[in-house]
């Protein structure tokens, strides 16, 4: 996936301590006849996927409230004030962690509440994350008042600050929840500590039309002109955005999580990525927390966006499987603003290498890579995953936390929340 989308058939990649420091053929073995050898077994070597927005720790919710016009309301709002605590989350995200590893998702972004029991967990498993505290205009689980994200935030950023997998930042939920004053001050953070900012940005009509009653303007026009916008936001959903937004997007390069799976089934609307992927926005796949979306790999969003985006066109021909995969890869990387040490298979980056198997029913035969990753292939068919050059995943098998475990304390969790859930 880099800038000529090269393709090395039996190739071999070598791998120093955390990084990559030689990319070729066979003939590479011959220089390390006494390191480690990870035979691919004519698997199809991917840099890690990037799922660039999710709230992995709402694991614990799935399933729950689907297909209901007031979910949001009526089940997640409840159930976040009455059960969520630095347990849940932690547990949540664990195995909201899990899940990613083993469909090949090396790195994420994630905004959520109690957000070091989040990093905590995703340095467990081994994942690389882009985590940022939720900041809101009301009581949260993790604040006893209005805007108390902000202190955690500073507090969480001064302690994760120069990890090798987590990087910390400030996430206001989004302009409808946070007046001007907590916008500016969440920026003013994200300035002074040099992190990311991230946040939901016109995911609903309903916000499009309070800022277009208050102020006259778009919700992407508001954070513009209250100097909100520049290359550390990472804004998720954009799907109400008008051609200024568009510009403004791209002028203030802007990372963008096109979350196609989550609004889909939130019947939110569609994004206009196409239009942003040819306008070289830094446009990436993310699958929205695993309430509003379900999962968490990045092969179903893959299938949906190119699918979608064919039929609302009524054009079969755009969207490549090509431009998909690099959305999903070393786009995210870019929406995350970290296309500088992931997101492709070159030398000098991160070793965030996964193995797609390809001995599976489904995968064969294969004429093109690209196409059977978009549109064969599923997370059930990665085999190994390396992030920051240690391996995670191995034949399938997570190594770095025992599923079982984490499967029974997640049920436990179940029969608490299906009790409250029944009174709501």
């Amino acid at each position: 996936m880099n800038a000529d989308k090269d393709i090395i058939e039996d190739g071999v990649v070598v791998i120093d301590n955390d990084s990559i420091t030689h990319i070729g053929g066979r003939e590479l073995l011959e220089l390390y006849p006494d390191k480690k050898i990870i035979d691919g077994k004519s698997g199809i070597l991917i840099p890690g996927f990037v799922n660039a927005h999710t709230h992995c720790a709402m694991s614990v919710f799935r399933s729950l409230g689907d297909d209901v016009a007031n979910r949001l309301t009526k089940y997640l709002f409840p159930l976040e004030k009455l059960l969520v605590d630095k347990e849940m989350t932690s547990l949540g995200a664990m195995y909201g962690a899990a899940e990613m590893a083993l469909a090949g998702v090396t790195t994420f972004a994630d905004m959520y509440y109690f957000e070091d029991e989040v990093a905590k967990s995703t340095k467990k498993i081994g994942l690389r994350g882009v985590l940022g505290e939720t900041v809101v205009d009301f009581i949260a689980p993790d604040s006893k008042k209005p805007y108390e994200g902000l202190e955690y935030s500073e507090w969480f950023i001064d302690k994760w600050k120069n990890d090798d997998l987590i990087t910390p930042g400030v996430a206001p939920h989004a302009p409808y929840t946070n007046d001007t004053e907590h916008l500016q001050k969440a920026f003013s953070l994200a300035e002074t500590k040099d992190v990311p900012i991230l946040m939901h940005i016109a995911e609903t009509n309903s916000e499009s039309d309070k800022y277009l009653k208050e102020y006259n303007l778009s919700p992407v026009e508001y954070l513009s002109s209250i100097g909100m916008l520049n290359e550390r936001m990472i804004g998720a959903h954009l799907i109400h955005v008008n051609d200024n937004d568009l510009n403004i997007l791209k002028d203030k390069k802007i990372g963008i999580s096109h979350n196609i799976g989550a609004n889909a089934k939130g019947a939110h609307g569609l994004a206009p990525a196409y239009k942003m992927y040819n306008m070289g926005l830094k446009l990436g796949l993310g699958t929205d927390g695993p309430m509003s979306g379900n999962t968490l790999d990045i092969f179903t969003q893959m299938g949906l966006v190119a699918k979608i985006h064919k039929l609302f066109n009524d054009d079969r021909t755009i969207f490549p499987a090509k431009e998909i995969v690099e959305m999903a890869t070393i786009g995210g990387a870019r929406a995350l603003h970290m296309d500088n040490i992931i997101g492709s298979i070159e030398i000098g980056k991160k070793a965030d290498l996964v193995i797609v198997e390809t001995d599976s029913i489904n995968m064969q035969p294969i004429y093109d890579y690209y196409s059977v990753l978009v549109y064969s292939a599923n997370a059930s068919n990665v085999s190994k995953v390396i992030v920051n050059g240690k391996l995670i995943v191995d034949n399938k098998e997570l190594l770095t936390q025992d599923l079982s475990i984490l499967t029974k304390e997640l049920m436990k969790t179940r029969e608490i929340i299906v009790k409250i859930a029944k009174t709501l």
